[in-house]
């Protein structure tokens, strides 16, 4: 587990610093303000959710158990969902994908709360 979470903690910290200057460099007189807004929230997301999941990786090695791993699936599945809808919105203009964005934060959602109960086991 902290091998696998270490290094999507790693991709997703380069693809997020990655997408960030893509946005602002290559994107900033292709997209409208109000959709480099929103590429802009799938980067501040991805880029927060991979400090998440790499402080998941480090603490499931004092902590292990189902709740780790779940938080940390949670948090990786909430980066692509979330963040991936929201960079392919506003890369395609198809809107539709807007449906997907809130399964993203609620794996986010779902992978804070098993961060709390595996906090609130700790004896």
């Amino acid at each position: 587990m902290l091998r696998g979470f270490l290094m999507l903690a790693a991709f997703f910290g380069f693809t997020g610093v990655a997408l960030g200057a893509f946005a602002a460099h290559g994107l900033k007189n292709r997209l409208s303000a109000e959709y480099l807004a929103i590429f802009h929230t799938g980067v501040t997301y991805q880029l927060v959710h991979t400090l998440a999941l790499l402080a998941v990786a480090l603490l499931a090695t004092q902590i292990p158990g189902r709740l780790m791993t779940w938080a940390g699936v949670s948090f990786a599945v909430g980066i692509l969902l979330f963040s991936g809808s929201l960079y392919l919105l506003t890369l395609t203009g198809f809107s539709k994908l807007g449906i997907v964005t809130p399964f993203g934060g609620l794996a986010f959602l779902v992978g804070w709360v098993c961060l709390g109960f595996a906090a609130w086991r700790l004896s």
